[in-house]
Order: structure tokens, then C-alpha cells, then sequence
């Protein structure tokens, strides 16, 4: 499989949205007992060669949700009052979650795509792009998403595509 650019990304994912969206609720209508193995070998199989210090562009366009375990975290990783750290980094989206203020996020390197915070980073920069969680079918609507922004997503659904034609 050919690995997209994240320029590419935006218009290989839309040229493919009407087929995923219609795979995905097809996909729903049946009882897939190993779906998330599948997912989480293809997964897997992805990550063994795609780098995401290559790419970035989730930290570069995108902002993950804090949640309150992870403001505790990071803050008193900065030596930071939290909401000193909420007032200086983050806002409320409009379903009322924290959020980066801007992108690309504060704590990336853009010079080689490293985050400043890593080892405290945010529970869903961890599980990012998510197509290795239990309980995948519930997520289908995150992941068409993920595969607008994130190479290794797209590669995984249209692989999945293949895997599992319904």
C-alpha cells in the first residue's frame, strides 16, 4: 500500500468517504466477533512501519481532549498551577471539552516533530489514531475523521477494506 503524504491525506480520504461511511454501517449491521483483533493485528502491522515522527500532522492540525487526569499530569510536569495551565494553553470546544487553544499544539518540535511533553502527554495522544481499541465498532464515525488528518488511519481502513469485505 502506497503511504499517503498528510497534503495528500485531505483529498484521498474525501475521494474515499462516501464507500468508507457506507462499509462502516454495513459493517454495524453484523456481529463481528474478531473484528478487534483484526484491528488491532492490522494495527499493529501498520505501526511497524509508519513513524510518526515522520508525519506529525495529528500534533500540527489538530488538538486532543484534556481531561482532568491529564491537566493534573502535565501541570505538575510544567511546575504549573493547573489553572494557570488551563488559562495559558487550553479553552472549551463546543462540547464543552478542554482543548489546545491553537495549533500546531504548543508542545511540539516542529523541527523533528517531538512533543516537549511526551512522557506526560494526553491519554488520547497515547491512543492515537485508535484503531487498535476494544470496542472499534463504536469509534467508526473518530476514525473516518482520523483518516483525514493521519496516514496509518487511512492505511488501516482501507487494509481493513480488504480484510473483511462485508
Amino acid at each position: 500500500m502506497i503511504k499517503p503524504t498528510p497534503e495528500e491525506l485531505p483529498e484521498l480520504a474525501k475521494e474515499k468517504l462516501a464507500e468508507s461511511k457506507k462499509y462502516f454501517q454495513r459493517l454495524k449491521k453484523r456481529q463481528h466477533k474478531r473484528l478487534d483483533l483484526l484491528m488491532q493485528d492490522l494495527h499493529d502491522k501498520e505501526f511497524e512501519k509508519s513513524d510518526c515522527l515522520d508525519c506529525g500532522n495529528c500534533c500540527k492540525t489538530t488538538s486532543p481532549i484534556f481531561t482532568e487526569k491529564d491537566i493534573q499530569r502535565i501541570s505538575k510536569h510544567l511546575r504549573m498551577k493547573e489553572v494557570n495551565f488551563i488559562k495559558q494553553y487550553l479553552q472549551r470546544d463546543e462540547d464543552d471539552f478542554y482543548v489546545l487553544q491553537s495549533a500546531p499544539c504548543v508542545f511540539l518540535d516542529t523541527t523533528d516533530n517531538k512533543c516537549f511533553i511526551y512522557d506526560v502527554r494526553p491519554k488520547a495522544c497515547s491512543e492515537y489514531p485508535h484503531t487498535n481499541r476494544k470496542k472499534f465498532i463504536q469509534i467508526t464515525d473518530l476514525t473516518l475523521r482520523n483518516t483525514e488528518i493521519c496516514p496509518a488511519a487511512y492505511n488501516i481502513v482501507e487494509e481493513l477494506k480488504k480484510k473483511m469485505p462485508v
